[in-house]
């Protein structure tokens, strides 16, 4: 029997305000609170309320053959307690039905993995933490930022007692190979990695309301005949959770198509499980990755977050900051420097065209990637005079 794994990430970033240079040293606060809590609240109100309601329904309606993972940031649950209280209620009340597998993350949704290895093993593990507090559930799997991974990953991940990471079905890398199995990791052979079918889950997370798609309409009868039809012991299907409401509105028919997607798999044979279920399952075959590779783009690589000059100068700067802040072990200066590390904003600083270009303006709160790095600059400035530190860069 065919298995489908559904997993959606679940994140929001602490925005930063227009830090102007005249701002440094003023004690002027470096996020738009404002900003923040109007777009958490929008967001809770249009998907994470609606869509956990109803994932909830499903679940009980199919007394628990309904499954779902989902990967909740740690600066989301921040907002949601901070700014709409409700909608981590309703999050909770999701997981409290048994159908919800919770993944581990890096707290900050940040880059620590690529550049700061002692930074991401705090991450993680604050993270873990404050989701078994949170919702009383101990991750097992992992999903690393944006689905960034490489070998050298994998090792880590191990150590820190996760059994599979969820990774990109980049064509690079399967060479030829069907995204729908199980496979090994290179350097870690007893870590799973589970493949993103990357057009399966397109299909939903990009293309679902485009009218020029040859696919559209996208019904859930049409959608699990393509789920059937693949050759792969199981479907992985990764999405951003506001993909439910929020990136495709209500409107579109969205909530529909999931109301009657577990129905119509069903009909069909094909059975929901969830991602640690499929950690148990012996592997393939090996998959490498010699290089980052990302679930972002057409490249599929780390050019989103890491592809001009003032990516790398804000990144590179950033991260030898944290090092002297941990140091200094001041936990206040550490902790709105963790919030820089949230990897949104050098993304904000991309400046790709062309066939992404549209999907980086769309989440950018900035004029331009040029303001993204200005604002972004002036507060690691800011934030180095308050330590009485030079790191310059």
């Amino acid at each position: 029997m065919t298995e489908i794994c559904l997993y959606a990430q679940v994140h929001q970033p602490f925005r930063l305000s227009r830090y102007r240079v005249f701002d440094i040293g003023t004690g002027r606060s470096y996020f738009d609170d404002e900003a923040n809590a109007r777009i958490l609240r929008r967001v809770a109100e249009k998907c994470y309320q609606p869509a956990n309601r109803l994932l909830a329904e499903l679940i009980r309606q199919t007394d628990g053959r309904f499954k779902v993972a989902l990967s909740l940031s740690g600066t989301v649950i921040e907002q949601m307690i901070a700014y709409a209280p409700e909608a981590l209620a309703s999050f909770q009340d999701l997981v409290a039905t048994g159908g919800v597998e919770l993944l581990g993350e890096t707290y900050h949704h940040s880059l620590a993995g690529l550049a700061d290895p002692i930074e991401f093993e705090a991450q993680v593990g604050r993270h873990r933490r404050l989701i078994e507090r949170t919702f009383g559930q101990r991750p097992h799997v992992f999903r690393n930022t944006e689905l960034i991974y490489w070998d050298d990953l994998a090792p880590l991940v191990a150590r820190l007692g996760y059994r599979a990471i969820l990774v990109e079905g980049a064509d690079r890398v399967l060479a030829g190979r069907s995204a729908d199995h199980v496979y090994a990791a290179a350097q870690a052979p007893q870590m799973r990695l589970l493949p993103r079918n990357y057009r399966l889950s397109d299909d939903v997370g990009f293309r679902f309301s485009e009218r020029s798609w040859d696919g559209w309409p996208l019904t859930a009868p049409k959608y699990a005949d393509w789920l059937a039809a693949g050759p792969g012991a199981s479907r992985h299907l990764f999405l951003d959770y506001e993909t439910f409401g929020e990136h495709q509105w209500e409107a579109t028919g969205i909530f529909e198509f999931l109301r009657a997607l577990p129905a119509a798999c069903e009909r069909r044979g094909l059975r929901f499980t969830h991602p640690s279920a499929l950690a148990r399952r012996a592997p393939v075959g090996e998959l490498a990755f010699n290089r980052p590779t990302s679930w972002a783009d057409q490249e599929r690589d780390t050019t989103a977050w890491l592809g001009n000059r003032i990516q790398d100068a804000a990144h590179e700067r950033l991260y030898r900051l944290g090092t002297t802040l941990r140091e200094l072990g001041d936990e206040a200066l550490l902790e709105d420097w963790r919030r820089l590390t949230t990897s949104d904003h050098v993304y904000y600083m991309c400046t790709k065209w062309f066939a992404d270009g549209d999907v980086h303006q769309y989440f950018s709160p900035f004029s331009s990637p040029y303001d993204a790095y200005i604002a972004f600059m002036n507060v690691l400035e800011d934030l180095e005079q308050r330590a009485g530190v030079v790191v310059g860069g």
